[in-house]
């Protein structure tokens, strides 16, 4: 990939998907605060209503923060010219699988093995 107009597209897309997740970020942390557990307040089923959306805003948080590591890494590849490449063959990523996941690491087949290991 050596359009430099196209890493810049694919650059700005990175930046505006990292920003999206950082906002989700900050907004889940807010849910994934701690639950209050005064009976006199709140019902039982309530209590474990607002435990389950903390621990499912929690989890999500957590893909959220995988996914901004693996936007950085794209980002890394892009400043050392490495971005488009499989890390694990070192082929070009179709072009097509950048455009769905632009912070693809590895090109198809390299997927595909490393799911089914």
């Amino acid at each position: 990939m050596t359009d430099s107009g196209e890493m810049t597209r694919f650059r700005e897309r990175l930046l505006a998907l990292q920003q999206q997740l950082l906002d989700l970020v900050a907004t889940g942390n807010e849910a994934g605060r701690t639950v209050e557990l005064d009976q006199a307040r709140v019902g039982r089923l309530s209590r474990m209503d607002a435990l389950q959306g903390q621990a499912m805003s929690q989890a999500m948080n957590q893909r959220r923060k995988i996914e901004l590591k693996l936007i950085d890494a794209a980002l890394r590849r892009i400043e050392s010219g490495e971005y488009g490449y499989c890390l694990s063959c070192e082929e070009p990523i179709v072009r097509a699988r950048l455009e769905h996941d632009p912070a693809a690491r590895l090109c198809i087949s390299c997927a595909s093995a490393a799911e089914s290991s």
